[in-house]
C-alpha cells in the first residue's frame, strides 16, 4: 500500500466471523478495561474470530476479535492478523 494511500480506501481484509490468527504479542496499551496496562491481552499465533469491523483516525480499520480460549475481545490492525484456513 502506498504511502498516501488510505486503508480506508480498500474493503475491509477481514470478513465478519472470520478465523484469524495473531502475528504478533498484543498487550493493553491503556484501551483495554479491567487490565493494567502492559498486560497480555494475545499472544503470537492465538487464533479467533472476527466479530466486529470499525474504523479508527479516519484511516484504518480496526477488527474486533473474539479470542475464545481467554473471551477477550482486542481491537486489532490488519499487520497484526493473519488469515487461517
Amino acid at each position: 500500500m502506498a504511502v498516501d494511500e488510505l486503508e480506508l480506501d480498500l474493503p475491509p481484509a477481514f470478513d465478519l466471523e472470520q478465523k484469524v490468527r495473531i502475528r504478533k504479542l498484543i498487550r493493553n496499551d491503556g484501551t483495554f478495561p479491567g487490565k493494567e496496562i502492559g498486560e497480555t491481552l494475545a499472544k503470537k499465533g492465538d487464533i479467533g474470530y472476527i466479530v466486529g469491523i470499525g474504523t479508527y483516525l479516519q484511516s484504518f480499520y480496526i477488527y474486533s476479535v473474539h479470542f475464545i480460549e481467554t473471551n477477550f475481545v482486542v481491537g486489532c490492525r490488519k499487520r497484526e492478523l493473519e488469515a487461517t484456513e
